[in-house]
C-alpha cells in the first residue's frame, strides 16, 4: 500500500497541492500558491504560499460538498493566534464548479478536477481511518485502565433510544458468540465504507463490514452496535 500521497491543481495564477505524507496521520495538509507579478510561483522553502492542515474530521464534511451533500463548507483554523478562514463552496446549484478559499488564496476547479479531488479524499480517508487508529502497545498500556473502566460502564447508562425497538442490553465479548460485542453509541459520521461512532467519551472509525447486525443510519441516535471483536481490540475499547 502507497504510504504518501500528492496532487497538484495549477492554474494560470493560482495552485494547490492536496498532501499526505503518512497513511498512519489523521490528518493531510492543502498547499496554496500564487504566480507573483514577476511570474515566479511562491516557494514554500522561502516560506511563501499557505499551508493548511486538515483533520478527519474535516475531510468527512469537505466530502460533504464533493458528494453534493452540502453547497458550502466552512470553517476558521487557528495557529498561533493566526485566523485562516477555509471553505470548500459550489459556484452554482449545477455542481460543475467547486471554489476552494484559503483566506486570499481561491482556487477553481472544473467538474473533472473535483471529480479526482473527491476519489482522492476518500480514498485517504478511508486508508487513514484503518491505519491512524492502530495503538502501539507502548501507546496503550497507560490508557487500559482508562478504557477499561468506560467499557464497563456502559452497562449501567439508561440511554433514552429513539427507536423502541431496541432493547436496553450490553453483553461483553465473552457472552457475545461469533467474536463480537455489543456496544452503545451514535453515529456522528459517516463515509460509503465506515461510521464515526460516538461511544459515550471516546469516538472511533469503524469499518461498516466489522458491524454484524442492523443499525439505524440516523446520526445523534443512541443504539446498539454489534462489532467484530477484532476492531474493538485495535482500538482499545475492549481489552
Amino acid at each position: 500500500m502507497v504510504g504518501s500521497h500528492s496532487k497538484s491543481f495549477f492554474g494560470q495564477n493560482t495552485g494547490i497541492i492536496v498532501s499526505s505524507s503518512s497513511s498512519s496521520d489523521p490528518f493531510m495538509f492543502i498547499h496554496c500558491f500564487k504566480k507573483k507579478p514577476n511570474g515566479i510561483w511562491e516557494k514554500p522553502s522561502s516560506n511563501e504560499g499557505k499551508a493548511i492542515k486538515i483533520s478527519l474530521e474535516e475531510i468527512v464534511m469537505i466530502l460533504k460538498v464533493l458528494n453534493h451533500e452540502s453547497h458550502k463548507w466552512q470553517t476558521q483554523h487557528i495557529f498561533k493566534d493566526k485566523e485562516t478562514a477555509v471553505s470548500f463552496n459550489w459556484e452554482d446549484v449545477n455542481h460543475e464548479v467547486l471554489w476552494i478559499n484559503v483566506n486570499n488564496y481561491s482556487k477553481r476547479l472544473n467538474l473533472a478536477q473535483s471529480e479526482i479531488l473527491r476519489l482522492l479524499l476518500m480514498h485517504l480517508l478511508d486508508e487513514k481511518i484503518i491505519n491512524s487508529t492502530f495503538l502501539n502497545k507502548s501507546n496503550t498500556d497507560g490508557l487500559k485502565e482508562r478504557n477499561q473502566k468506560n467499557y464497563f460502564q456502559l452497562d449501567e447508562i439508561n440511554f433514552p433510544l429513539n427507536d423502541q425497538n431496541f432493547h436496553h442490553e450490553y453483553s461483553n465479548a465473552a457472552e457475545t458468540p461469533n467474536d463480537t460485542s455489543n456496544l452503545y453509541g451514535s453515529i456522528i459520521g459517516e463515509t460509503e465504507k465506515a461510521v464515526l461512532i460516538d461511544f459515550i467519551k471516546k469516538e472511533e472509525w469503524i469499518p461498516k463490514s466489522a458491524i454484524d447486525n442492523k443499525y439505524l443510519q440516523q446520526k445523534n441516535i443512541k443504539q446498539k452496535f454489534s462489532i467484530n471483536n477484532w476492531i474493538l481490540k485495535k482500538l482499545n475499547l475492549i481489552l
